[in-house]
């Protein structure tokens, strides 16, 4: 069993909440736009770190970072791209990948807005965490916990990181 933290779209931006909110998290899983190498080095400080690089990103983060990264933890195969789209509306290197191998959990960033959807058509659960950095049009930054157990995604947490009061909504 292990418990994933997840965010996205820090564009450079370090929260001491993270910390807070993924103590209890086996490995963290960043789903691009990290902002810098710096920044991710601090994530890499405190948990087992897992990272796709995005469109804002620079050479350097580059080369550490895939593009793609596809593993399987506790039974569950993880798809993680920055550019990757929704159930029906997927980018087209992501649909590719969709219809000749699809994952059990497909990861995306990019939109800064968090969504959690159920794609029917390859029975594989879609989560983008939204933006947990400061930079862009978003009004609340998130971020998302879950469990990988057994083939199984369950206890997903979504969080709102506000200035003063925390939302944590399971």
């Amino acid at each position: 069993m292990k418990r994933i933290g997840l965010l996205s779209d820090t564009h450079n931006y370090w929260d001491e909440k993270y910390e807070k909110y993924f103590a209890e998290c086996d490995e963290i899983w960043h789903a691009g736009d990290i902002g810098s190498l710096a920044l991710a080095q601090r994530f890499e400080a405190f948990k087992p770190f897992r990272a796709v690089y995005g469109n804002i990103d620079d050479f350097k983060t580059r080369t550490v970072y895939p593009e793609i990264q596809r593993f399987t933890i506790d039974g569950v195969d993880t798809f993680m791209i920055h550019i990757g789209g929704y159930p029906g509306k997927y980018e087209p290197k992501v649909r590719q990948i969709m219809r000749t191998n699809p994952p059990k959990l497909f990861i995306s960033g990019h939109s800064h807005i968090l969504k959690v959807l159920y794609d029917k058509t390859f029975n594989c659960l879609h989560i983008n965490p939204g933006a947990a950095g400061k930079y862009g049009f978003h009004k609340v930054r998130t971020l998302v916990r879950f469990t990988l157990d057994n083939g199984n995604i369950s206890d997903l947490d979504v969080i709102e990181l506000k200035d003063q009061n925390d939302i944590s909504t399971p």
